[in-house]
């Protein structure tokens, strides 16, 4: 690592933790239902919602369900928001703000896309800018950014309540949480932070695509077609080319700040255009790179002094907070020194003198000059340790080892800081098993703030825990032995595996990455991939929504000198370990397939 890697990731943390410890008292007042300074006239707007959905209770909020009801209505309105994407995609064409006159989206793609950000994963099979209309961008897409990223915080919230209830049957009202989620959340901070984004360069505008002239005129060949639309070929069986000069390039428009900020706020991650956050009109400056990693983790980090504050114990929050962190900073540090290494290959060549330079300082494959390999190192573990899928570089260009971690913080769980909401319900998941594993080795009871830990719990803990290495493992599998799945791979041998695993890996923990290497546009991985998203997604949150209602249903004991405490170094250190043990140790196996024996393939020789 250098000296400016170091740099930049202690101020990173230093920003993160002076932002995320206000925000974290707002999130206590939207959790608890209580007013929000300074935006009381948006109360107004709340109750008319309430009344228009038909929910509102005789003081005007919902009443409290319990965690069956609680299921079904996220289940409903999420299932409803599919529809809903997958039908715009389908009629596109026929609807206004498409000045492109793009075509409607195949079934297979609109199907996988629909999936993809109701569940908050944003993969994306297809390429922005050539596929999507205004219209589709910001009717359905970007409302799913803001119902999805709702929908996480709204399961961190019920969970909380399980924890810090007295014998309750209820853990809140879901259409209550998601609706204050998304008026006193995200959608003001979405607007301070797109009216930032613009200053920084990035546009805003529903101008049509702009045709603009070249400063210098660029030659290639192409292969000439026959009236069949075949390749030509000479006597000699090879392909006839022609010699074209561009002096033109189209220049791609749209209303792209909107969608930026609710992208990264919301750990969503699809991107307006089909480069991402690598493309200059999304992330034009290092100032703007660096305040969009920090707002995909702004509001995970918040959450978790929020819930410190919910259950009447900050040091629960602290404690939490503390082993994202340490995970955190272990992963990013192997990702920067990993890609700091210049590529042996291109060492042992030396006969290209300006890739030598480029070289010099490490890997600058796949990344931004305007970036550099610092900031898409750390960028890349940012995205990957929340559930966010944004890029600013190609993680297929990484070092074996530097393409590992992104794909190794994922497989965690996504719960180092996590996806917005997911991330903190995802840890407290593995805090009950940790506080379970600790209760066996001493012979008591386990506990985890006052409530007692069960074989209900367990049994629920268990399937959020396995749900998702099941489904990446599974189909990772069915991906390389099936020809469908095979044919996706422009990459063989270990590195087109690690292309296969790193997509299910990134769908079925709801990420949205991928190593750009693998051809997923196609109906095989559009569907599996689909699959994966869903049930990653909700075969995760309804076990834990399970959870929620049997804790909020039991009495909350006081802690005694038998308690094992759980906010110290202790608890913090056991926290990290059940992470590590139980959340890769079902990938080990794939990973020594994937990025491990392409590691040593490449250092070999």
């Amino acid at each position: 690592m250098t000296a400016q890697s170091i740099i930049m990731l202690v101020m990173f943390l230093v920003v993160l933790l002076a932002l995320a410890w206000p925000l974290g008292i707002l999130l206590t007042r939207i959790g608890d239902g209580g007013a929000i300074p300074g935006m009381g006239w948006m109360a107004r707007i709340e109750q008319l919602l309430y009344r228009a959905a038909g929910v509102a209770g005789k003081d005007g909020a919902p009443e409290g369900q319990a965690w069956k009801a609680y299921a079904i209505a996220l289940l409903l309105f999420n299932g409803i928001g599919a529809l809903a994407v997958y039908a715009l995609q389908r009629v596109q064409a026929f609807l206004p703000l498409n000045p492109q006159g793009l075509a409607n989206v195949s079934p297979d793609s609109s199907f996988n896309t629909a999936v993809s950000f109701v569940a908050n994963t944003n993969w994306q099979g297809y390429s922005g800018e050539q596929t999507m209309s205004y219209l589709t961008q910001m009717l359905v897409l970007t409302g799913q950014n803001f119902f999805s990223a709702a929908t996480g915080i709204a399961v961190a919230f019920a969970l909380i309540r399980g924890f810090s209830s007295r014998s309750a049957k209820s853990i809140g009202n879901f259409w209550a949480d998601v609706t204050r989620s998304t008026l006193y959340l995200l959608l003001p901070l979405s607007l301070l932070f797109a009216v930032f984004l613009m200053g920084q360069g990035v546009i805003q505008n529903f101008s049509a695509y702009k045709e603009v002239q070249l400063l210098d005129t660029v030659s290639y060949s192409v292969p000439k077609t026959g009236a069949d639309g075949q390749p030509l070929l000479d006597a000699k069986g090879a392909p006839v080319t022609e010699a074209l000069t561009a002096t033109t390039q189209t220049i791609a428009m749209g209303p792209v700040a909107s969608q930026e900020a609710i992208k990264m706020l919301g750990t969503n991650g699809g991107g307006f255009f089909n480069a991402n956050s690598a493309h200059p009109y999304e992330n034009p400056t290092a100032l703007a790179n660096f305040m969009q990693m920090l707002a995909i983790f702004i509001i995970p980090a918040g959450l978790c002094f929020a819930f410190g504050r919910m259950v009447g114990d900050r040091r629960q929050g602290w404690a939490v907070l503390g082993a994202m962190t340490l995970l955190f900073v272990a992963c990013t540090v192997f990702v920067l020194g990993a890609e700091q290494a210049a590529h042996p290959a291109l060492q042992a060549l030396n006969v290209d003198q300006t890739m030598s330079a480029l070289q010099s300082g490490g890997n600058m494959e796949g990344k931004e000059t305007r970036f550099g390999i610092s900031a898409s190192a750390l960028f890349a573990a940012v995205t990957t340790a929340a559930s966010c899928g944004a890029v600013n570089a190609m993680h297929d260009s990484f070092m074996p080892i530097g393409g590992m971690i992104p794909m190794l913080l994922i497989q965690f769980g996504e719960v180092i800081f996590g996806g917005v909401g997911s991330g903190l319900y995802g840890m407290l998941v593995f805090a009950i098993m940790a506080v379970f594993i600790a209760g066996l080795m001493i012979g008591r009871t386990p506990e985890y703030l006052g409530k007692k830990i069960q074989a209900y719990e367990m049994k629920m803990t268990s399937i959020a825990i396995l749900v998702t290495p099941t489904l990446v493992l599974a189909g990772t599998a069915i991906a390389v032995m099936c020809d469908a799945g095979k044919a996706g791979i422009a990459n063989p041998g270990a590195h087109g595996f690690s292309e296969i695993l790193y997509a299910f890996s990134s769908a079925a923990n709801n990420n949205g990455s991928a190593f750009a290497g693998l051809s997923a546009n196609t109906p095989f991985y559009n569907t599996m991939l689909a699959i994966a998203m869903w049930f990653g997604r909700f075969a995760m949150i309804v076990p834990i929504l399970a959870i929620a209602g049997s804790l909020a249903g039991k009495k909350r004991l006081e802690a005694n000198a038998g308690t094992m405490p759980t906010h110290g170094p202790m608890f913090i250190g056991l926290l990290c370990g059940v992470v590590a043990l139980v959340g890769v140790l079902n990938y080990v196996p794939a990973l020594a397939l994937g990025p491990v024996v392409e590691h040593l393939q490449l250092f070999a020789k």
